[in-house]
């Protein structure tokens, strides 16, 4: 078992291990008194641990209840967080009781922005099911949902509580959700940490998960410190993720995030003008494609409506070597340009 302090508005701890979802209630009962707990979560995600995760809670002292939405990107809605907080309504659910998070990226991202608007603020909890979820999305409290403007354009910073990954669940993913969050443990590797790329491009994290989920972690805790609301340091954790927002939009949210995020780092190499072999070698290990099948002027069309855009400005992450990358700031007309370069139109 590793613990990864959060040092945030909000502090918290990372739990990561074997075992964790049996035992949840007595977890988050550390952090949080019993009270009424609302699990907001996907049908997928349910049916799989939504009954152990309850009487877990049960156990603990917590009065429990559960709702679930359908499973998918394109639930991850204004229309879906009204349901949320209509139901959290109904239930009676107070501004001292606590929502649980249960579930991969669109299931917290969800539920943790309904945690930051109803009642003005409720207490909530991650349980992330999901590896790319385990490694990101569950901790530093961005939360959101999407706008048909683009992706992530409605949310709020909202910390948890705490946060349980689950080693076991993790263990039992299908190889499509481990090569999901690995694009985002590539990230990390590329960022500043080459040992844990070159151990992704090797395929020996598989046989230390617990320890390379909490390095990944370790990493996001550091940026989230320096910089809670993404103002400047952690901008840095937006490595690939122009780009690969802008796959996702292009290929209407039918590839994952994991896959427009591998794409993206291949395009942020390249563009940045660095040997793009490693990359290469790295994500095709990790069961991911590295170049984005769609053209540069498509994709940098998508890109404009990026929230990460202030302005005519928007500011890219670019790798200098393996963990090591720049930010840089352009005018978004240079766009295009950028996009030529990453999908290798231009030199």
């Amino acid at each position: 078992m590793r613990t990864v302090h959060i040092e945030a508005s909000t502090s918290y701890d990372v739990w990561i291990g074997p075992g964790l979802l049996k035992d949840a209630g007595m977890y988050v009962a550390r952090a949080v008194a019993p009270c009424r707990a609302a699990i907001i979560t996907d049908d997928t995600v349910a049916a799989l641990y939504g009954d152990q995760v309850k009487d877990s809670l049960a156990r603990a002292g917590f009065d429990a209840d559960l709702w679930a939405f359908p499973h998918g990107e394109q639930h991850k809605t204004m229309a879906t967080l009204a349901d949320a907080l209509e139901w959290l309504g109904r239930i009676g659910l107070s501004r001292s009781d606590l929502i649980v998070a249960l579930g991969g990226g669109v299931p917290g991202d969800l539920a943790g922005f309904a945690a930051a608007v109803y009642c003005r603020g409720t207490r909530f909890v991650q349980i992330p099911t999901t590896l790319l979820a385990a490694v990101d999305s569950s901790v530093g409290g961005k939360t959101a949902v999407d706008l048909t403007a683009g992706k992530n354009m409605a949310g709020a910073f909202h910390q948890p509580e705490i946060v349980l990954c689950d080693t076991d669940v993790l263990r039992a993913l299908p190889a499509e959700l481990l090569r999901d969050g690995s694009a985002e443990m590539l990230k990390y590797g590329m960022l500043t940490d080459a040992a844990l790329f070159e151990s992704m491009a090797a395929g020996t994290w598989k046989e230390h998960l617990e320890e390379t989920v909490a390095a990944c972690v370790a990493i996001k805790r550091d940026y989230v410190k320096e910089d809670e609301t993404d103002r400047g340091a952690r901008q840095f954790l937006n490595l690939g993720h122009t780009f690969g927002h802008a796959v996702e939009t292009c290929s209407g949210f039918t590839l994952t995030h994991g896959q427009g995020v591998g794409m993206g780092l291949m395009m942020a190499a390249r563009a940045a003008g660095i040997d793009t072999d490693p990359v290469r070698r790295a994500l095709i290990a990790c069961g991911l494609t590295p170049d984005a099948p769609y053209p540069a002027a498509q994709l940098a069309q998508a890109a404009h409506a990026d929230k990460k855009r202030q302005g005519d400005r928007i500011t890219l992450v670019l790798p200098e070597r393996i963990g090591r990358c720049a930010l840089k700031t352009i005018a978004v007309a240079e766009l295009p340009a950028y996009f030529a370069k990453g999908t290798g139109e231009a030199t």
